[in-house]
């Protein structure tokens, strides 16, 4: 529950600096891994790829 309220304060408030903006997996708030194309991490990209649900992508290698 505490993870979940940083999260949503994390994507609330407006960094200070520009560059100090940060890409976060809106499904699971990973930081890292973040595939801009798709707007999601690797996992959660993976995950999707496997199950079908991205249009245009059968399988995820990473």
């Amino acid at each position: 529950m505490a993870r979940k309220c940083l999260l949503v304060k994390a994507f609330m408030k407006k960094p200070k600096y520009s560059t100090r903006n940060k890409s976060r997996c809106p499904l699971c708030g990973r930081p890292r891994g973040y595939i801009r194309q798709f707007g999601m991490c690797r996992i959660c990209f993976r995950e999707r790829a496997l199950r079908g649900e991205i249009p245009g992508i059968r399988k995820a290698s990473w």
